[in-house]
């Protein structure tokens, strides 16, 4: 208990204040550390598949705007009625309705990294899965590359590096596949568009998630959960 001293002529003086040690100081900033440790590196990972997620979702948007223009520009009820039925027809489709700032003719380098350099989830190599064609850089920073493999109403897929050749380059998480579709919609490899939930999860666990060469599954996942990178 601290007692206040009586001065001559009455005055007091205060008794000292209580501080904390140095030993206190020590173990305080010692907690603060390892809280620090443990929840920095999960918050920065959350950050950065939120960064992936908005990147992809300018280039899925980005898209869907050029295929509703080119439809109108052709007055047609579907993108193979407008004309995109042929490589070639994709190849002039990205010149004319996109800002490219770099063209890379019949080649995925350097607009993207050498294939066999991107990895899966899982850690592995992804291989080569991609069919080369003409590949491309956007104003956006995204590097695209489509491939017309028609099969039913699917006219083809979009190789997508949201931030090119800018790391992780791992597949599901800067680098993604879309399927497009005769009525303009992108989703996950299908023979028709909208897939079912369902069929989205079970690519993601047969491919996305897994040690094969496929390209598969990723964007599935993140349709279905709303877009968001929940895995």
């Amino acid at each position: 208990m601290f007692y206040s001293l009586q001065l001559r002529g009455g005055g007091s003086l205060a008794a000292p204040k209580p501080a904390f040690t140095l030993a206190e100081v020590l173990v305080t900033l010692g907690i603060i550390g390892v809280v620090s440790a443990m929840t920095v590196p999960t918050l920065m990972q959350n950050y950065q598949r939120k960064s992936y997620v908005t990147q992809l979702h300018k280039v899925y948007n980005e898209m869907a705007q050029a295929f509703v223009q080119y439809q109108n520009d052709k007055n047609a009820l579907n993108l193979a009625e407008a004309g995109l039925t042929s490589q070639a027809s994709l190849n002039n489709f990205v010149a004319d309705y996109f800002k490219v700032v770099q063209t890379c003719e019949n080649a995925l380098t350097p607009c993207f990294i050498e294939q066999t350099s991107y990895r899966k989830l899982t850690g592995g190599s992804l291989g080569s899965p991609y069919t080369v064609q003409t590949s491309y850089v956007l104003a956006s920073g995204a590097s695209i590359r489509l491939h017309y493999s028609q099969s039913g109403d699917r006219l083809g897929y979009i190789m997508a590096d949201v931030n090119g050749n800018k790391g992780p380059n791992i597949l599901g998480r800067d680098l993604f596949t879309i399927t497009f579709y005769k009525n303009g919609l992108m989703d996950d490899n299908g023979t028709s568009a909208p897939l079912s939930d369902d069929e989205r999860d079970k690519l993601f666990d047969t491919y996305c998630s897994k040690s094969t060469s496929s390209d598969y599954g990723c964007f599935g996942k993140i349709l279905n959960d709303n877009w968001e990178m929940t895995y």
